[in-house]
């Protein structure tokens, strides 16, 4: 075990420095220890950019399969916790459909639609949760359609989805595996399985034509895990981070390419995963430090993301940021997220559907809003207001509406 005291900075950070604001102290370590020893995580806290990708590019000397990965000991083995030729075997039939083409395609008409039926029933309150009320019902029913599942269930998926992930964060605080947890991912693999034994040949019914049905269930875990927090937090964290600089509304309004660029600067500033976890495959050195084979080695994708060695002024939230898109929110090397362009196609469509539709949209004063969280950040509830009336974009509704 590392001596601590060769690592202060380290041993002095506690789990809720990580969970609640710990980007001053994640800089203090990027620039003094950049590879930490963290008892508290009890591992290695990787904080550098370089470093961060030197680590993710690398499997045969930073893995992921290891039994103690938190994910997999939720849901079991996956192409999240493979490595290899066994992580390529059950990653490949998930690749085509999540090309860019096969995603616009797929879904750009269905996220469109879903948007505009949200924003339908929301808009005459003036006011929501965010969060709960827009953004995890829309990535909800973007994965329902993806597994064959009935828009009636999205209610319950995002139920099993918030216990998976309530297991992963608590795993990875030392807390051990919650039964509900289990629970959650036992109802989510009955389903699953009802659906390919009816029949479906959609995305599972292709999985499994080279997967086991065990397999397919887990992997189709994994992308409800990344596909509705991804996109949950994606989009709360952008609108708060574009709604807590009000000046910069009219220009997003204004420019699609705008939106593209906050929603970029969010994904930088806070990511949805803000740590990812590989293990030690050898003893082996990284930035000056010496790591022992088996020893855990996290990687600071939110640290990674504010490197000012990467990005200039990086605290500032800068839509002409020319480096915004070198951020490392979907990782990097073999397990780069597999539905990075799902996730922007959907992020993408909320963000321009609520500046359209919601004139004066604004956070509320009386209910204020904060990014959390340990592994996933994002903000717990995300109120907002609006002025209630003819929306601007309303009259071309039907012509920016696919149909």
């Amino acid at each position: 075990m590392p001596d601590a005291g060769d690592f202060p900075l380290g041993a002095g950070l506690r789990l809720e420095d990580l969970e609640r604001d710990p980007h001053a102290r994640l800089a203090a370590l990027r620039e003094r220890e950049p590879v930490s020893w963290v008892p508290v995580l009890d591992g290695w806290l990787v904080t550098r950019h370089d470093l961060a990708l030197a680590v993710m590019r690398d499997p045969d000397r930073f893995t992921v399969d290891d039994p103690r990965f938190s994910t997999a000991q939720v849901i079991g083995p996956s192409m999240l916790s493979l490595d290899g030729p066994a992580h390529s075997r059950q990653r490949s039939p998930f690749v085509s459909p999540f090309r860019p083409d096969a995603v616009r395609g797929r879904f750009a008409k269905a996220c469109a639609q879903e948007t505009e039926r949200l924003l339908d029933a929301l808009e005459p309150a003036g006011q929501m949760e965010l969060r709960r009320s827009f953004a995890g019902p829309l990535a909800a029913h973007v994965m329902t359609r993806m597994l064959g599942l009935e828009r009636s269930e999205v209610g319950e998926l995002l139920a099993w989805y918030d216990a998976i992930v309530a297991g992963v964060t608590d795993v990875t605080a030392g807390r051990g595996l919650p039964s509900s947890a289990q629970e959650a991912f036992a109802g989510l693999g009955a389903r699953l399985e009802r659906a390919m034994d009816g029949g479906d040949h959609g995305l599972l019914g292709g999985a499994a034509a080279s997967l086991s049905h065990s397999e397919v269930v887990s992997n189709a875990a994994v992308l409800l895990f990344g596909g509705t927090e991804t996109t949950e937090g994606m989009v709360a964290n952008s609108v708060l981070a574009l709604l807590e600089h009000p000046a910069e509304l009219p220009r997003a309004r204004a420019d699609p390419r705008l939106v593209d660029a906050a929603i970029e600067e969010s994904l930088r500033l806070e990511p949805a995963a803000a740590v990812i976890d590989r293990y030690a495959v050898t003893d082996v050195e990284l930035g000056g430090t010496q790591i022992a084979a088996g020893q855990l080695v996290r990687i600071s994708i939110s640290a990674a993301n504010r490197d000012p060695a990467v990005f200039v002024q990086p605290d500032r939230f800068d839509l002409e940021r020319r480096s915004a898109r070198q951020h490392v929110a979907f990782a990097q090397g073999p397990h780069v997220c597999l539905g990075v362009h799902l996730a922007r196609l959907e992020a993408r469509t909320a963000l321009s559907g609520l500046l359209r539709r919601l004139p004066g949209l604004r956070l509320d004063p009386q209910r204020p809003s904060a990014v959390r969280g340990l592994v996933f950040r994002k903000p717990p509830t995300l109120h907002v207001r609006w002025k209630v009336g003819q929306s601007p974009g309303i009259a071309a509704k039907s012509e920016k509406t696919p149909r």
